[in-house]
């Protein structure tokens, strides 16, 4: 027997010091042995993650990557001297030349530069083609176009700034009518609704929300009845933020300035068309900003070359208006003319002003009354014809006269009637005088004013000539500007033309092929969460799990040593009520129990014999482990004794199927002594299941328990069981609900701590520690009961397999509501008394009796 102890005394030293390794939480051993005994939900999670995938390829829109690598030229001003030294610098390894390419590469990647590539390729209205399940983009095979006019699609990005806008469209076409649903979604919610039909395109009309422009795709078939479009118009400058966050733009080496820019894209044929109008806008805009010195110069020379145009125009109209003023052709000549003119009017006026005179002197003559019969001066320049002729017929007639007088006298008839022939023409004489004299004034005065003039267009030809000198001069100034500044337009429009592009694609875009989703990458995705999601739910159940679960939990809540793991047992194995234990049998329960029996008899020194089963909470099983172990300890040929101090709520007689209301521990303790062990033989009964054990049964209950057993008449009892048994086992009270069990342990050698796995809470440790560290309770220990081997959990894997001529055992479920708690504290009868309600048990120890 000593050997064997020796023996079993190394084998619990092996114990304890595992015991004291502890062993963190991620344990990997247990852990796998963890998982392996929970395949099945592996094996769920795998199919359910793997259908996943399955679905997610089958129903996922696919998005492709597209490339083009984009030549960016420096400009010539970079080239300079200097750049010999950078590059010598670049050689060494001190310089870089990416500040130009990254720039560049900014640029590229640019808000501003991307909304002007999907303004231009109205990347901004989106087509789906409505399904049941996914919706397929469709872009250029559309049969219809819609547009949104600009204005209301800027007004769009400005509404961006103020929370997400877009316009939702439902093209269908039933009837030979075209039909159109639109939806304003403005932060998340309809904001504007219309329906319109229209029958034949194009088609425009106003909205809430701008003017919807419909248009047939030129080179597409016709709109197919019961055939629906979804449309979306986007503001662009969100679309160009989807773009730039799809977009990757690199350069290809350190020391180039060639850069990749890549793209993803629902469509490849979009993301093409994408990258080659990328690389227009870019040389587009950076021919602006190449230009834009000369943009600026042909600006102010059109608007010079107006302003002067203009100029120019007012000094001709002046000079235009100076000369129709002056009457003014061509100075040199008009003056030269104006010069000879007025001679030929001074001319002129003399002429007039002598034959005036003459005919003042032939009036004055004629008048003259001595010069009556005589002979008028003729020829003498007289220009009046009428007046020259009168002259002449009188002179004839005076002359006539004359020669008859020689003849005859004045009286002769034939004189007097020349006579008087004469006087009638000096009468008409006069007349014609006076007339041809008013004529010659009139005509006197018109030459007056033609000299007048000419000689005034003589004095003022120097006047003119200033004039026109400065007008020619102004003009001649203007002019020649003008000439310069046309000269220079044209210098500056070859200029503009001779642009180079900044950025050239090296060649076509390439379709580099689908990205996403990627079967390998799903299925190896799936595969992962199928074994990832149960171990990770399992470790958090576990990990949240608040009541014991198996033998490691005990390990980490308590450095006490652990006697044995209790399975449930089957009611095949039981013998009587809830007794496992057996004679001349190897089943795993009666290993278990005679571990358990071998390890306390190595804890008991010297002539410790009172073994306690205590608990925190009823239903645990120590009735049931402290019966078994009791009949273990029988089996070896010991005398055994099991006591039921548990007053309160007795259940170790229905275990053994005996009746407690009769003489039990509670009449004894209600004496005041026991001296003689025939007084303690009188209430200690057989057990029945072997010969060697017997039972002290609780008795009727109590209505004061603590103050039973707090008697000296206990510790006397107690004395004499020490005497006539080898073991004595006590099944106690729950510790964590009264106070019954610490008045026990006062006697007892060892106590033995059972806790239930998924049953005991683990908080209910920090009661057992506190209380072994206090030593409250003797040489405690801890028996692990209840595991379910059935389920195969929490790392419990015997696999017992045949032992001997034994074959293989499962154990089904030991129920302990058969033989467990109910509501604990109601008291059955004790003596004379009646029943005593405590309503929760060791809230009111010591109550008056109720009669």
């Amino acid at each position: 027997m000593s050997d064997e102890k020796k023996i079993n005394y190394e084998v619990l030293e092996d114990l304890m010091i595992r015991d004291e390794e502890k062993s963190s939480f991620f344990n990997f051993s247990s852990l796998w042995t963890f998982f392996v005994l929970n395949w099945q939900w592996f094996l769920l999670s795998l199919l359910v993650c793997l259908l996943s995938g399955w679905l997610y390829l089958r129903y996922t829109m696919p998005t492709y990557q597209l490339s083009a690598r984009i030549l960016i030229k420096d400009d010539n001003s970079r080239q300079s001297n200097a750049s010999q030294a950078h590059s010598d610098g670049e050689n060494f390894g001190f310089l870089s030349n990416s500040t130009g390419i990254e720039n560049e590469i900014e640029v590229l990647r640019s808000r501003l530069l991307l909304r002007e590539v999907v303004k231009d390729l109205k990347l901004y209205v989106e087509y789906r083609s409505e399904g049941q399940i996914i919706e397929p983009l469709v872009y250029t095979t559309q049969p219809i176009s819609v547009d949104l006019d600009p204005l209301h699609l800027d007004s769009l990005d400005k509404m961006l700034i103020q929370g997400t806008r877009k316009i939702q469209l439902r093209l269908s076409r039933k009837n030979d009518y075209f039909i159109v649903e639109g939806d304003c979604i403005y932060k998340d919610e309809i904001w504007k609704s219309f329906t319109k039909k229209f029958k034949s395109l194009p088609a425009s009309f106003n909205t809430g929300y701008g003017v919807l422009t419909f248009t047939k795709n030129s080179g597409r078939p016709e709109m197919k009845e019961n055939v629906t479009y979804k449309i979306v118009i986007s503001p662009p400058m969100q679309v160009s933020t989807r773009y730039l966050n799809a977009m990757n733009v690199v350069p290809i080496a350190k020391n180039t300035s060639v850069a990749q820019v890549a793209v993803k894209d629902e469509s490849y044929v979009r993301g093409i068309d994408f990258l080659r109008h990328l690389a227009l806008c870019y040389n587009r805009q950076a021919n602006a900003d190449k230009n834009e010195i000369a943009l600026r110069t042909e600006e102010f020379i059109n608007d010079r070359m107006t302003r002067i145009n203009a100029e120019l125009g007012s000094t001709e109209g002046e000079l235009e208006e100076f000369k129709r003023r002056n009457a003014v052709t061509n100075l040199n000549v008009d003056a030269s003319q104006n010069v000879q003119m007025s001679s030929e009017y001074s001319s002129r006026l003399s002429q007039a002003n002598s034959q005036i005179q003459m005919l003042d002197y032939l009036r004055e003559f004629v008048n003259n009354p001595e010069n009556k019969n005589q002979i008028i001066p003729s020829n003498v320049g007289l220009t009046d014809g009428a007046s020259t002729a009168l002259i002449a017929n009188y002179n004839q007639a005076v002359q006539d006269r004359n020669r008859m007088l020689k003849a005859v006298s004045e009286q002769a008839p034939q004189v007097q009637t020349i006579t008087a022939t004469i006087n009638e023409l000096q009468s008409s004489i006069q007349s014609a005088l006076l007339q041809a004299r008013k004529s010659a004034d009139i005509a006197r005065q018109g030459i007056q004013s033609e000299f007048a003039k000419y000689q005034g267009r003589v004095s003022a030809a120097p006047i003119q000539e200033r004039v026109l000198t400065q007008i020619g001069r102004q003009q001649d100034v203007k002019s020649g500007l003008y000439l310069m500044l046309l000269q220079k337009r044209e210098e500056n429009s070859i200029a503009l033309a001779a642009t180079a592009d900044k950025g050239k694609l090296l060649d076509e875009p390439l379709y580099e092929g689908k990205i996403r989703p990627k079967a390998a990458v799903v299925f190896f995705l799936a595969l992962v969460a199928g074994l990832f999601i149960p171990a990770l739910i399992l470790i958090l159940a576990n990990l949240f799990r608040y009541k014991i679960g198996g033998h490691d939990d005990v390990e980490r809540l308590t450095s006490l040593s652990i006697l044995a793991d209790v399975p449930v047992a089957s009611e095949s194995v039981k013998e009587a009520a809830g007794i496992v234990v057996k004679a001349d049998r190897n089943h795993q329960i009666d290993e278990i129990f005679r571990s358990m029996r071998t390890n306390i008899q190595f804890m008991l020194e010297g002539k410790q014999k009172i073994i306690m089963f205590t608990s925190s909470v009823p239903g645990e099983g120590k009735t049931f482990n402290a019966a078994n172990l009791a009949v273990s300890f029988a089996l070896l040929g010991k005398k055994v004794i099991l006591c039921g101090l548990d007053i309160r709520k007795p259940a170790l007689g229905r275990l053994f199927g005996i009746s407690e209301k009769n003489e039990g521990v509670t009449t004894l303790l209600s004496r005041d002594t026991i001296a003689k062990y025939e007084e303690l033989r009188e209430v200690i009964v057989p057990s029945g299941v072997n010969d060697s054990l017997d039972l002290l049964l609780a008795g009727p209950v109590p209505p004061n328990p603590t103050e039973l057993l707090a008697r000296e008449s206990f510790d006397q009892v107690m004395a004499l069981l020490r005497e006539h048994y080898d073991y004595i086992i006590i099944d106690t009270a729950p510790v964590g609900i009264v106070s019954d069990t610490l008045q026990i342990s006062r006697v007892a050698d060892l106590t033995v701590y059972v806790c239930r796995a998924d049953y005991t809470p683990k908080s209910n440790f920090a009661l057992l520690n506190s209380l072994a560290e206090e030593k409250k309770l003797p040489n405690p220990c801890v028996v692990l009961n209840g595991i379910d081997m059935s389920k195969r959990k929490y790392g419990y894997y015997y696999g017992y397999g045949r032992y001997g001529k034994y074959g293989r055992y499962g154990y089904g479920k030991y129920g302990y509501g058969k033989y467990g708690y109910g509501k604990y504290g109601h008291y059955g009868t004790y003596g004379q008394y009646g029943r005593y309600a405590n309503s929760h048990y060791g809230n009111k120890e010591d109550q008056s009796i109720k009669r």
